[in-house]
């Protein structure tokens, strides 16, 4: 069966978002070379630039994309939880599963790239570091009405923790399964006043 000029493009874009948020993670934005990312990828440079006009808008393709594969893989079991301490728990677990794939790296990567910068890239990162903590912040909430979680600092103040923790811990176990999930949790149960390992 020959496949449709749509699915050809379909299966390079895909191939070439995969290659850069490799390159993202492993270099930077600053360092990525879009003919190397094309290499990768199995194609020409003339094939990444007839889908992306420039490393911005392949930058932001690529952040675009890891937070919908994000949210496939790790926000849909969390808004499947109907108890919020149980969906801050499997959003710390999913996440330093979703974290084994070098890919994941492209936000904290992005993110120290491009602190204090008016920048495309930079601004979308920081939009989408800023709806997790106000995702984790809901939830944060959820779960003291519920009595769930206990009272103390503000929410918003607890949710930055959470995701600093959570950030931290699998970065620095990155590579270390099963305990960079194990940790996370653990590192999240601190932050968020739950006793005990869950």
């Amino acid at each position: 069966m020959r496949t449709t000029q749509a699915e050809r493009r379909a299966r390079t874009r895909a191939a070439i978002l995969k290659s850069a948020a490799r390159g993202l993670s492993r270099y930077g934005y600053g360092n990525l070379k879009l003919e190397q990312v094309a290499a990768d990828a199995g194609y020409t440079r003339g094939a990444l630039y007839h889908l992306f006009k420039n490393k911005e808008e392949l930058a932001l393709a690529v952040r675009e994309w890891v937070i919908a594969t994000w949210d496939e893989e790790v926000g849909e079991a969390v808004r499947q939880e109907s108890d919020p301490v149980t969906a801050l728990l499997t959003l710390a677990r999913r996440h330093a599963v979703y974290c084994r794939r070098d890919i994941a790296r492209v936000a904290v990567a992005l993110r120290m790239e491009f602190a204090g910068q008016d920048h495309p890239v930079g601004l979308q990162v920081e939009e989408n570091y800023a709806q997790l903590v106000a995702m984790v912040t809901r939830l944060v909430r959820a779960g003291r009405r519920t009595g769930g979680l206990p009272a103390g600092a503000p929410a918003g103040v607890v949710a930055s923790a959470y995701v600093g923790a959570l950030e931290g811990t699998v970065t620095a176990l990155a590579g270390q399964v099963p305990q960079d999930e194990r940790f996370a949790v653990r590192a999240v149960a601190g932050v968020l006043g739950l006793e005990g390992e869950r």
